[in-house]
């Protein structure tokens, strides 16, 4: 009896060593793909007439940061100014040096005062600036005037 019992075992788990292995009850967690750091970065500029923002992003677009006059505890007219802008422009120096971002490109849109600088902000937290573009929307013609008045 013992005999074939020990068999049946023996070849019992022949067999069952070519079967799929059973996936464990408990999932296992993924790691979250996340933010990979680069050397390089881009630095979006909006400057409003109330306001300026100042956005980190990685060469891909997605965000790593952003400041603006507001955050910087500015409130009413005083988010317009150029102070405002500078330090929002200078606290995302300092994030981007922190996400290990040391060269980056900036592109500036908008009719705003601050402009100038915030990147004068990012540079004295220092960030290298290697290229500035300005991206504001120009019109090629515009819309259709009013028309003149006759009298």
């Amino acid at each position: 009896m013992n005999f074939t019992r020990s068999l049946k075992q023996k070849i019992g788990s022949q067999i069952n060593s070519f079967e799929k292995p059973q996936p464990s009850k408990h999932k296992a967690l993924k790691k979250k793909s996340g933010f990979q750091p680069q050397g390089k970065a881009i630095v979006h500029v909006l400057s409003l007439l109330n306001n300026t923002f100042v956005t980190l992003t990685t060469l891909d677009g997605k965000t790593v940061a952003w400041s603006s006059g507001g955050t910087e505890g500015f409130k009413g007219s005083r988010r317009s100014t150029s102070y405002a802008a500078q330090l929002s422009g200078e606290s995302i120096g300092k994030k981007a040096i922190a996400n290990n971002m040391h060269v980056v490109t900036a592109r500036i849109k908008g009719p705003g005062y601050g402009k100038a600088a915030s990147l004068r902000g990012l540079k004295m937290a220092g960030v290298k600036i290697i290229h500035i573009q300005d991206v504001s929307p120009l019109p090629f013609n515009g819309c259709r005037p009013k028309k003149k008045r006759r009298v």
